[in-house]
C-alpha cells in the first residue's frame, strides 16, 4: 500500500500526500474488541500538563490488540486489514479455529484469507509468532518481547522491524530498528515480518486542520517568543538561538543532553549503542 496525491481542488489538498486506503477492508471495527478511550489532553493524574501541544482531536475508541500472542497451536484466519486511529500501523482481525476473535498488528506481507499461528510448532512465516530460539537467524521480526511473557513491546510502529543476528548459548542477539544491538532471552516471543504501512513516514497532511483532528495543538518556536518566555527568545529581528539549543526550561536539547540513566541494569544487555 502506497501514498496518494490528489488532484487539488482546495488549497489544503495541494500539498497533501495521504495513504491509499484502497487495500484496507471496508467494514466497521469488531464491536467486541472496542473499549472507550478517555482523552487526557497531555495532563497527568493531578491535572498538570506533562506533554505540551496536546488536546482536541476526533473522538476515538481503543482497539484491544493481542501483543502477547499466547494462543499457541490454534490456527487463525485473517478476516480483515483495518485502520487504527491509535497507532501508525494497520491492524488485522483474526478469527481463531475455536471461535475467538482478536486483533494483531498487521505484518506487511499478510493478506486477507491467510492463516497464521503462534507457538513453537508454527512455521517461520510472516504473521506467525515464535520464540527467538525457533526463528531462523537473519529473519526480520516485530512485536518483540523485552522479557519472556512481558507481551511484545519492541518494533511496533509502522514499517519497522528488528533483525535476529545470531544465537549464543541461552541468548539471542537482535538489531533493533534504532540500530542498537541487544541481547534477548531465547524464550522471548516475536512475530515474523515487518510492520505494515511503511509509507507512514512520508505522509504530508497539507493543512493544519488535519493535524488538529489528530489531537495535536500548535507549537510556537522559541525564537519567536519574548526573552521572558524562552531561552531562545528576545532580540531585534531574527537573532537565532544564541548558544547551545535549550528547551523552554533551560535544559540542553536536540541531542546535546543525554537522557538515559547512568548505571541502568539493562546496560549489560546492550552490545552496541544506537546510531
Amino acid at each position: 500500500m502506497g501514498l496518494k496525491k490528489r488532484n487539488p481542488v482546495t488549497p489544503g489538498q495541494r500539498h497533501a500526500v495521504l495513504p491509499d486506503y484502497s487495500e484496507l477492508t471496508k467494514k466497521p471495527p469488531e464491536k467486541s474488541l472496542l473499549v472507550p478511550l478517555k482523552k487526557h489532553a497531555g495532563r497527568n493524574s493531578q491535572g498538570r500538563i506533562t506533554a505540551r501541544h496536546r488536546g482536541g482531536g476526533h473522538k476515538r475508541r481503543y482497539r484491544l490488540i493481542d501483543f502477547a500472542r499466547e494462543k499457541h497451536g490454534v490456527p487463525a484466519r485473517v478476516v480483515s486489514i483495518e485502520y487504527d486511529p491509535n497507532r501508525s500501523a494497520w491492524i488485522t482481525l483474526l478469527h481463531y479455529a475455536d471461535g475467538e476473535k482478536r486483533y494483531i498488528l498487521a505484518p506487511l506481507e499478510l493478506k486477507v484469507g491467510d492463516v497464521v499461528e503462534a507457538g513453537e510448532e508454527a512455521e517461520p512465516r510472516p504473521g506467525n509468532a515464535l520464540p527467538l530460539r525457533k526463528i531462523p537467524v537473519g529473519s526480520f521480526i516485530h512485536n518483540l518481547e523485552l522479557t519472556p511473557g512481558s507481551r511484545g513491546k519492541i518494533a511496533r510502529a509502522a514499517g519497522t522491524a528488528a533483525q535476529l543476528l545470531g544465537r549464543e548459548e541461552d541468548r539471542a542477539i537482535v538489531r533493533l530498528p534504532s540500530g542498537e544491538v541487544r541481547i534477548f532471552h531465547l524464550e522471548c516471543m516475536a512475530t515474523i515480518g515487518r510492520v505494515s504501512n511503511p509509507d507512514h513516514k512520508n505522509i504530508r497532511h497539507g493543512k493544519a486542520g488535519r493535524v488538529r483532528h489528530l489531537g495535536r495543538r500548535p507549537r510556537v518556536r522559541g525564537v519567536a517568543m519574548n526573552a521572558v518566555d524562552h531561552p531562545h527568545g528576545g532580540g531585534e529581528g531574527r537573532t537565532g538561538e544564541g548558544g547551545p539549543p535549550k528547551s523552554i526550561w533551560g535544559w540542553h536539547t536536540k541531542g546535546g543532553r543525554k537522557t538515559r540513566k547512568k548505571r541502568k541494569p539493562s546496560d549489560a544487555l546492550i552490545l552496541k549503542r544506537r546510531k
